[in-house]
């Protein structure tokens, strides 16, 4: 009987042993079978923000990183992903936490994405060097603009700009060599409504979209800013011919410059001498070729922009020009004839020899507008008179808001 007692404990104290055995061993295992990996659906819309044609646009806005900070981006994220299915399974959140997750998965489309208007559109985000390229003649040179939202509205400089291209004589083709150069988003919308090669200088903390009047408010900052970005075309290599937008263009330039020639600037007023520092310089038209000694003379221009706090890049070339422009830079400075580069300031008046026309010495945006419509109405009168084989003398309508 005591035998049978003592065998009976025994048994029961090993049933007991082997059932805590057994569920610790399936406590270790898991709570169950491993769960199915997610539905395919669930896969594509977990990855829809790196389908081709989003990286396509992060490739064209700079965004798209290299693979391996990617995957450093991504593994963090999936062991946050762990951490909440863990909570799932232990009911805290567990709604919440998935609603999240399929509100991270949802990627609006491309198409329907809106840019704002600090966003750059896609096409400002074109290499420069790649525009030049594109828009130099053979022997790299570019033509070269610079506009804002202000100066590139419907019916105001721009579309006047171009139009004279295309009522010059033999003109119309330079506009393929064109660049223009956007100061603000608007600008840069604009440019690309109209002309081909359009580039976004963009200057962070700056708006230059307004009309900038002369020495007030952003406007010294845009015309630096302006002469570093035409050093850098010549540090790529290109040379280039400046040309402010409220210049009507009726014959090509480069006839008239010297085939050595290497910073060539317009004249407010021109004295005779095209070597002579006593011209009075207007940066509105200016003609440099990309050398080694070219560049220096921007570096020197720039760096002097610290002994004429508060002038701007044209007063500061008046100075370095008059003192005489240092033996080590190399550079030579010429002026252009105002009897060929004319202006409101003083100009020739036989259309027979005019080239250019500056609506310089001449205070805001609508009377410059005003004179230069009357300027280009007369070229195109003169044009008829010579198509009809009339060569009598002929001359601009003045006075004007500005022109005398």
């Amino acid at each position: 009987m005591t035998k049978s007692a003592t065998s009976l404990l025994l048994g029961a104290a090993l049933a007991t042993v082997f059932f805590l055995l057994y569920t610790s061993v399936c406590r270790d295992l898991g709570d169950g079978p491993p769960k199915s990996s997610p539905p395919r659906w669930a896969q594509e819309q977990g990855t829809a923000a790196v389908t081709p044609a989003t990286r396509v646009v992060a490739a064209e806005q700079g965004t798209v990183r290299p693979a391996r900070q990617e995957e450093e981006v991504v593994a963090p994220r999936e062991e946050k992903q762990t951490k909440d299915e863990a909570a799932s399974r232990s009911g805290h959140g567990g709604g919440a936490v998935e609603q999240q997750q399929n509100q991270q998965r949802i990627v609006m489309p491309t198409s329907q994405q809106k840019e704002t208007p600090s966003s750059p559109p896609q096409r400002q985000q074109q290499d420069l060097g790649e525009l030049l390229r594109r828009a130099a003649t053979p022997d790299k040179t570019v033509l070269m603009t610079a506009i804002n939202e202000a100066w590139a509205a419907p019916g105001s400089f721009l579309d006047l700009f171009l139009e004279s291209f295309r009522h010059g004589e033999g003109t119309e083709h330079l506009v393929r060599h064109l660049l223009v150069v956007a100061m603000d988003g608007r600008a840069f919308e604009r440019c690309n409504a109209v002309h081909q090669f359009c580039y976004w200088f963009r200057v962070d903390g700056m708006d230059f979209a307004a009309e900038q009047s002369y020495m007030k408010g952003d406007y010294l900052e845009m015309m630096w800013r302006r002469n570093r970005f035409q050093q850098t075309i010549l540090e790529l290599g290109f040379s280039f011919l400046f040309t402010d937008v409220d210049i009507l263009w009726f014959r090509s330039p480069f006839p008239h410059l010297s085939p050595d020639a290497q910073v060539v600037m317009s004249s407010d007023f021109f004295v005779g001498d095209p070597t002579s520092p006593g011209n009075y310089p207007n940066g509105g038209l200016l003609y440099v070729r990309s050398s080694a000694s070219t560049v220096r003379f921007y570096e020197h221009w720039q760096s002097s922009r610290a002994r004429f706090p508060g002038k701007h890049e044209q007063f500061v070339f008046d100075r370095i020009v008059k003192e005489g422009v240092p033996p080590h830079v190399g550079a030579t400075v010429r002026f252009l004839d105002t009897g060929h580069f004319g202006g409101f300031c003083q100009h020739g008046k036989d259309l027979g020899r005019v080239v250019t026309m500056h609506a310089n010495c001449c205070v805001g945006l609508q009377n410059k507008l005003f004179d230069l419509r009357n300027v280009l109405e007369d070229w195109k009168t003169y044009k008829e008179r010579v198509a009809a084989g009339n060569m009598d003398y002929f001359s601009w309508r003045v006075p004007g808001r500005c022109i005398h």
